[in-house]
């Protein structure tokens, strides 16, 4: 429900039960579009799977999601990645976060099953709004000894991103360029090494790209693939 009318929004706060005391305890700003928030709270009983999100009231009328992208062993401090990029209410909300602010958030959900734990190839795709499904594959993949591969379609300023994040064994390609193009997809190295053909493909960030790419997929592989679309250029709260 990414909008809605204000009385919904405020009667479904009565009804559903929020984390207590949730604050912002840190903010880094990893490029001048890209800011990683941690939250303090009490997250003990909660669960956290890979892309496990929230759906935060940014407005009074509009809610975004969130993915979670680390929470320490303790369960008492978390991580968001949000994109800053002006042209909406929930980047605005993110944008003017600051330490000591409280957010009210409610538990965690999983919708997308995400991870295939029996995949021992993984290959993800995304750009801004995937970084921090990311963050959130990669500990997990790494315990449990996965080839993986990370493409990202970045804005130049968030080239470096991914490296500071930890997501090794990446490829950034330029935003609007290679996945605006089935026929330069399907020359990319990927598809002519045979050691990826039956990895499991996960597509997610802009809805044109992750269409392009699952299309060249399909046709030049015989992966599985897990696809969701975040954004549409020209639609709100996708």
């Amino acid at each position: 429900m990414p909008s809605a009318p204000k009385w919904v929004f405020d009667t479904l706060n009565l009804f559903i039960a929020q984390i207590p005391d949730v604050q912002v305890s840190h903010i880094e700003h990893l490029s001048t579009s890209v800011k990683r928030i941690s939250l303090q709270g009490n997250f003990e009983k909660l669960q956290f799977s890979v892309g496990a999100f929230f759906d935060i009231r940014v407005s009074d009328t509009d809610a975004r999601r969130y993915t979670i992208a680390e929470i320490n062993s303790e369960k008492d401090n978390l991580k968001l990645i949000a994109h800053i990029h002006g042209h909406g209410c929930g980047s605005d909300f993110m944008d003017q976060l600051e330490i000591g602010d409280r957010i009210a958030l409610n538990k965690p959900r999983t919708e997308q099953k995400y991870y295939d734990h029996s995949a021992e190839k993984i290959v993800f795709f995304g750009d801004e709004t995937s970084l921090a499904l990311a963050c959130s594959f990669l500990p997990v993949m790494q315990a449990q000894k996965k080839s993986y591969l990370f493409l990202f379609e970045l804005g130049a300023e968030n080239n470096a991103v991914p490296e500071y994040l930890g997501l090794d064994n990446c490829i950034v390609f330029p935003k609007s360029s290679v996945f605006a193009h089935p026929d330069q997809i399907k020359d990319l190295p990927l598809f002519k090494n045979e050691d990826w053909s039956d990895a499991y493909f996960v597509l997610t960030g802009n809805v044109s790209s992750v269409q392009n790419l699952r299309r060249v997929i399909k046709t030049q592989t015989n992966a599985r693939i897990k696809h969701h679309g975040y954004w549409l250029q020209g639609k709100k709260g996708l």
